[in-house]
């Protein structure tokens, strides 16, 4: 008779998910017993380690991804990444092992007391079976409803014992529709506010990008002549930065943001929140007179957007049929964004001769994961992505997932036949929040290039206490780490760069190798603006 672990190894194949990401503890150890030989379990040194590499997995590959953490304290050290998984809206499926049913009562050691509720409210649904045999149904439910849209993390608590009872029948594994297309009716008042604009604008966020939505992008803002922006604080890019049309991003506060929309009369937000701030600069939320249009396949982001008109639908399907809708405008394209200045080369480098240089050798079909908050704005202004798939981070802000997210998208990249080098851009303070990544990467040989800008401080927080006028604060200094000892510690090759005519072949070097390269590159400690 078939196990309920015989049962749920077989759903995972079905669903295409045989690669489980993980830090193996006692609970789970009944799950992964005899672990089949079709499968790839993916050793991760800590679990928040672990869910940021399967969210890597996970966005490059466009599909869900299988996380098993340890119980509660397994959990609760992941939480940080599935915060962040959350706000990528990341198709993750968590599974935490749990205490022996029969000893639930007495709340022996390492039994979760509230399993369901640890990881709420950052994942889209949390269950505990109540029988053994619910295991694997639970599993298809819980994989219909991390890839519906909006996509998320699901979580399952799942006790040691049920592994070996006798399993029901298998569930029925099902297919559930992952984009829908916007109300008609909504749709037309859309195209006609757009049509009859003045001077619109366009803001385009993640979704976009996870719509592979790129080209009706580019369509709609051509028939419209309009300028277009990245939302703030963007996890992802949604239009090809060497188009005339693009303007750059958006400044993740209130006025400033506001200030950069002056002129238009039509703002259409798509695929982003309206709007990711960080800095609270007080202000209007637009100018007056501004009329925003918000598409979102997010019912929450619809309702608690300040201003505008919201219309539900998948980012790319709402673009392709706006630009089907809109006719050609009769005006001129907007103005070409200016170039930035040149940089000088000191040594050390400044942030924008490191990007500079950076770009200079960047390959053409790269992917950049950056985690570095202080040089962000540098790295913008330097580096600009033509390709779909290109740029990663965070959405949540919180630190610790660049790294891990680093592998999880070198591997998919094997895993997937492309092939597209990986970059990760990981601040010397961002690098220790979960630098047991690489290990992983260096255990699955994967050609991994990181570059940390060294700077040995929390620069971005100096630059907030700039803003918010606040001297003083302690534990900003980050002096005496050896991030090339340590990165060979971890079995990677190093290499410090500390002029711009050595990166592009240290750069080179490292993508080529059979493993992961850090390149430590020391720049100056200027704290730039935060915004």
């Amino acid at each position: 008779m078939a196990t309920v672990r015989d049962t749920t190894y077989e759903l995972l194949r079905v669903l295409g998910m045989t690669t489980v990401f993980g830090n193996p503890g006692s609970t789970e150890e009944p799950f992964l017993q005899d672990f089949p030989a079709d499968f790839h379990y993916v050793l991760a040194l800590q679990e928040a380690s672990a869910v940021g590499i399967a969210d890597g997995y996970a966005q490059a590959t466009g599909g869900p991804a299988h996380v098993n953490l340890h119980t509660a304290p397994g959990t609760g050290n992941a939480m940080g990444n599935i915060v962040t998984a959350w706000h990528n809206r990341t198709p993750l499926i968590v599974t935490a092992g749990q205490q022996t049913r029969e000893m639930l009562l007495l709340e022996p050691r390492l039994a979760a007391r509230h399993p369901t509720e640890l990881p709420q409210p950052y994942v889209k649904w949390a269950h505990e079976p109540v029988r053994a045999q619910d295991v694997p149904a639970a599993l298809m439910r819980a994989y219909a409803t991390a890839v519906q849209p909006p996509a998320g993390p699901v979580f399952l608590s799942l006790p040691l014992d049920d592994w070996a009872q006798p399993a029901d029948p298998p569930p029925q594994a099902r297919t559930v529709a992952t984009r829908f297309a916007p109300d008609p009716r909504r749709l037309a008042e859309f195209a006609t506010a757009l049509a009859g604009s003045r001077s619109p604008a366009i803001v385009l966020g993640a979704a976009v990008d996870r719509a592979g939505a790129w080209e009706h992008a580019v369509a709609l803002a051509e028939r419209l002549a309009a300028p277009v922006w990245t939302a703030p604080a963007p996890e992802r890019t949604a239009f090809p930065e060497d188009h005339p049309h693009f303007q750059g991003v958006l400044p993740f506060a209130i006025a400033p943001l506001a200030e950069r929309l002056r002129g238009h009369d039509t703002v259409l937000v798509v695929g982003a929140p309206v709007f990711r701030y960080y800095p609270h600069v007080p202000g209007e939320t637009l100018p007056g007179g501004v009329r925003l249009l918000h598409v979102t396949d997010d019912p929450e982001e619809a309702a608690r957007a300040p201003v505008g008109d919201s219309l539900l639908g998948d980012a790319g399907l709402t673009l392709a049929a706006l630009a089907d809708r809109v006719p050609p405008a009769d005006r001129p394209p907007p103005p070409v964004r200016s170039e930035s200045p040149a940089v000088e080369d000191t040594v050390p480098l400044s942030a924008d001769a490191l990007f500079a240089a950076l770009a200079a050798h960047w390959p053409e079909d790269a992917v950049l994961v950056q985690e570095s908050p202080s040089n962000l704005s540098a790295l913008r202004r330097r580096l600009r992505f033509t390709r779909p798939g290109s740029y990663f981070t965070m959405a949540s802000g919180g630190l610790g997932y660049g790294l891990p997210a680093a592998v999880g998208i070198a591997l998919a990249q094997r895993d997937t036949g492309r092939h597209r080098p990986v970059v990760a851009v990981i601040g010397d303070g961002s690098f220790h929040y979960s630098v047991q990544a690489l290990w992983t990467a260096a255990r699955l040989r994967l050609p991994l290039a990181v570059v940390v800008p060294v700077n040995q401080q929390y620069a971005i927080l100096k630059a907030f206490a700039d803003l918010k006028q606040t001297p003083g604060v302690p534990g900003l200094d980050l002096p005496g780490l050896d991030i090339a000892a340590i990165a060979r510690g971890y079995g990677c090759a190093a290499t410090v760069v500390d002029t711009p005519d050595r990166l592009g072949e240290a750069l080179g070097t490292a993508l080529r190798a059979d493993g992961p390269t850090v390149l430590p590159v020391p720049i100056r400690t200027d704290i730039p603006p935060i915004l």
